[in-house]
């Protein structure tokens, strides 16, 4: 694990194949590391983490892979269930994954003789996102390209279904907000459904399109971000349904957005994957100019560390990883 200082990447793990998503664990697994999932073309690596901006005995970072799982496939997206703990005796590992066959994948695995999983078939075009009910993890919901929101228990089953007016391109669950659900669309409008009723709530508008992706902010259920076009924008949810405030980022369209897990106005944009390199941007609310620019060699996926001001990319055979100030 090396510090890269030549385009000011803080750390660099390598991997066997191209990186086509990576998600750090964003629940509490009771250890001490970070718990972190990549995906590849056939297959998901689970590996832990450990920084020395979180641990003064460790140089620069440890990262140890825990299990690789033969996937198949080409993976497209991984959400973490907060039924994970890995100080449980046994311990348990359990995500899920979208992959380019429109089928989701349930895994479960004690790391050692227990690995299942489950096929999850319904959607009928590309899934874009996806994500575990957050306190209990007993469901996972879903968008696509085929208009659609699903929500789904862990044998598979469809629980609700929410026809959308354009692809579904993310999908946010939010601990303090259990019984609803964030859907943003490719239209521009971010919704929010009562999973109680089965009814929108609340929608938000870009004025602006394509949206490409969107987050709802983990220290302030009030704040949601989003990229369109090639802008960033902020909503403040209980002052108006059109955005407080945006700004032009990336030339060639922005891709992602992730706010960070530690700081309610830090979050980070990617810049669509190009031919040679990806730009990440880390921003600050306080701040009229990016506070971080990383580049990598076609980057994809965008995570932020649990409990640092951390993020990483995946990429070609590697994960590239930044720190950045509070």
């Amino acid at each position: 694990m090396k510090q890269d200082s030549a385009r000011n990447i803080a750390y660099t793990v390598d991997c066997e194949d191209y990186v086509h998503v990576v998600k750090f664990n964003p629940f509490d697994s009771g250890d001490a590391s970070s718990l972190i999932a990549y995906g590849g073309n056939n297959y998901v690596v689970v590996g832990t983490c450990r920084f020395q901006e979180e641990d003064a005995e460790v140089e620069g970072m440890q990262y140890k892979t825990l299990r690789t799982f033969h996937h198949g496939i080409r993976v497209d997206a991984i959400a973490w269930s907060p039924e994970t703990r890995l100080d449980a005796l046994p311990p348990q590992i359990r995500f899920c994954t979208a992959a380019s066959d429109r089928k989701l994948r349930l895994f479960t695995s004690d790391l050692q003789d227990k690995n299942e999983f489950k096929i999850f078939d319904g959607h009928s075009d590309y899934i874009n996102d996806l994500v575990f009910a957050p306190q209990e993890g007993q469901e996972v919901a879903s968008v696509s390209d085929d208009h659609t929101c699903r929500v789904w228990d862990l044998e598979g089953n469809e629980k609700a279904h929410f026809v959308l007016r354009s692809p579904g391109m993310s999908v946010c669950w939010h601990p303090e907000e259990a019984f609803k659900l964030m859907v943003a669309e490719k239209n521009g409008t971010i919704r929010f459904y009562d999973l109680i009723t089965q009814q929108a709530i609340l929608s938000l508008e870009c004025e602006q399109t394509p949206l490409m992706s969107a987050d709802w902010c983990f220290k302030n259920t009030l704040k949601i971000g989003a990229v369109a076009g090639s802008d960033w924008l902020i909503w403040d949810i209980t002052r108006s349904s059109y955005p407080q405030d945006k700004r032009p980022v990336h030339v060639d369209r922005a891709r992602l957005f992730r706010w960070s897990r530690v700081n309610e106005n830090l979050f980070a944009t990617t810049g669509y994957p190009g031919k040679t390199t990806t730009q990440l941007l880390v921003h600050h609310l306080g701040h009229p100019q990016p506070i971080l620019t990383g580049t990598a060699a076609v980057g994809s996926g965008l995570t932020w560390h649990r409990t640092l001001p951390l993020c990483a990319v995946g990429g070609d055979h590697k994960i590239f990883f930044w720190v950045t100030e509070m």
